[in-house]
């Protein structure tokens, strides 16, 4: 019997059907995914005629801007972002720098009762949003802080809070005793063993949390319309819905220009950012 010699052409082959089902597999997700994706981009470059009487898989017969200069110019969305900005950015910092400090007292500092404490924050992300908002609003009103964005920055800073110090709590967790016990001995006191030993150590975690409330705040709709009372403080999502036209008709094309920005904004942001957490966490790990 004569064996058949197996070239490197054939074992391409082989690799090739057995990873076919995966490449079906990726690529049929991918396409789910792209897809709304390229056609919303479709959608900000048609006239409202399109929308009525073509296709939705239709192309635009015209690839104009006028969408995009109708939606910041007549629908307000600069000013939508930048209440964003100023709602999202003040929160982040606040968050992060509170949460940090909060992990940093529960984990690192040994003192009585640190357990319970870690239990009412994890608590604190059992709370239903919608139970706190009727009160949330009647405190805002009675402190005279309606009409600005301080009730935004402050609701999203105590409802990021908890996952915060939970999340940073297990990062400090993670890290040897034996550096904060190092530090000690050094004579650094507990602000210098935060800011100059804990906070370097934990930056790579600041990052992913920092990406988790970003988009938990950038894409919230329920907080923003409860407490912005003016069409000059509203966020860009529920400026969004301001989107009309004559009797109340969706403006769709300056809609759909809204949208794009937003969504491939964020998504910009995501992708820059997911990279930099990734390289962060897996490119300096503490030796023992």
């Amino acid at each position: 019997m004569t064996t058949l010699a197996v070239t490197p052409f054939h074992r391409r082959v082989r690799t090739f059907v057995r990873r076919l089902p995966v490449f079906i597999g990726v690529a049929i997700l991918l396409a789910i995914v792209a897809y709304p994706l390229i056609w919303l981009l479709l959608g900000s470059f048609k006239q409202q005629d399109e929308f009525l009487s073509e296709p939705f898989w239709s192309l635009p017969r015209s690839w104009s801007l006028d969408n995009y200069v109708e939606a910041f110019v007549g629908g307000g969305l600069g000013k939508y972002i930048l209440n964003s900005v100023i709602a999202v950015f003040p929160s982040m910092f606040l968050i992060l720098l509170l949460g940090t400090a909060a992990g940093f007292a529960l984990e690192v500092m040994v003192w009585k009762g640190r357990g319970a404490v870690l239990l009412v924050f994890l608590a604190g992300v059992m709370i239903p949003l919608q139970m706190i908002l009727l009160p949330l609003f009647t405190i805002y009103f009675k402190l005279h802080l309606t009409g600005t964005l301080w009730p935004l920055i402050i609701t999203y800073t105590a409802t990021g809070l908890p996952l915060t110090v939970f999340m940073m709590a297990t990062f400090f967790r993670a890290v040897p005793r034996e550096i904060f016990e190092a530090a000690t001995l050094d004579g650094a006191n507990i602000y210098r063993i935060f800011w100059s030993v804990g906070m370097p150590l934990v930056r790579n975690a600041l990052f992913t949390v920092a990406l988790v409330q970003f988009f938990f705040i950038w894409n919230d709709l329920l907080i923003a319309l409860t407490f912005t009372n003016s069409q000059d403080l509203r966020t860009i999502q529920a400026g969004l819905l301001n989107f009309t036209g004559q009797y109340g008709a969706v403006d769709y094309g300056p809609m759909f220009a809204g949208i794009a920005v937003n969504v491939v904004g964020t998504l910009v942001l995501y992708l820059f950012l997911n990279q930099k957490v990734m390289k962060g966490l897996t490119a300096g790990s503490v030796k023992g």
